[in-house]
Order: C-alpha cells, then structure tokens, then sequence
C-alpha cells in the first residue's frame, strides 16, 4: 500500500478539469434515443463531465496507469438547443486509494444545466487489459 501511495502523491483534492462542447444534432436526445426532443442529451452531459475529469488528473497519473469511471450521480437541471455550448468542470474532492471522487458542474450560454458526483478508479492499464482480455476467453 505504501508504494501506491507514493506512487499517486500528485493526485490530491483540488485539482480541477474542464471540457467544452458545441452542441450538434448528434448530441441531441431525439438522435441518441433518450428523448423525443432536439436538445443537449443526458448522456452527451455526462461524458462531458467525465472529460472534465480525466483532464483533471490525466497529467498526473504514473506512466501506465489510466482511469475508469466507476460511478456517476447527476442531474440535468435544464435543457440546452443545438447551436449552444456546454462547458463542463470536474473538481477532484477526495482520494482513498485508488478511488477519485469528483464534483461534477455543467452550465450552458446562459446557465447552469447540471450537477452531480463522479467517482474514477486509478488501474494499471497492462493489468486492466489482461483481465479484460481473459474475461472475453471465458465467453
């Protein structure tokens, strides 16, 4: 455990990402399917969010080492038209382990369109890829 800690020292609360997007037609409810409507779809804000935290902490991580995300708890607070853009922050807030939670913030030209809870996990990417592979040997 010790060496794992050592080994993520520069990932500590505090440290802050954001993404940034135009909203298009393929970002839409009504083309995902998740809604008869022609605005910024729940699951495009969401991999916003989830953009914003990889760029938190993408810079930070030891060589070979990535994260995934793990859990997610927002709301869309309002709808957003094609045309607009949607910017999203990730504020890292706390660390045990391998575990990174993040608050989760996105707010379009006019206001805020949602908010929530992000957790990542820390994964050595050559373990990660091993197991995903053994897990498609087994089907």
């Amino acid at each position: 455990m010790h060496r794992e800690v050592e080994m993520f020292e520069e990932i500590v609360p505090g440290l802050v990402g954001e993404s940034e997007v135009l909203v298009g037609e393929k970002m839409t409810a009504r083309h995902l399917g998740s809604g008869d409507v022609s605005v910024f779809a729940t699951p495009e804000m969401v991999r916003l969010m989830e953009r914003a935290a990889v760029a938190a902490v993408d810079a930070q991580l030891p060589e070979g080492h990535a994260t995934v995300g793990v859990g997610l708890d927002v709301r869309h607070l309002a709808a957003t038209p094609v045309g607009m853009r949607v910017s999203a922050r990730a504020e890292l807030k706390a660390v045990a382990g391998r575990e990174l939670t993040f608050e989760v913030t996105a707010w379009d030209e006019t206001e805020p369109v949602g908010s929530g809870v992000h957790k990542r996990f820390v994964v050595d990417l050559e373990r990660f890829r091993r197991r995903v592979g053994d897990k498609r040997k087994e089907t």
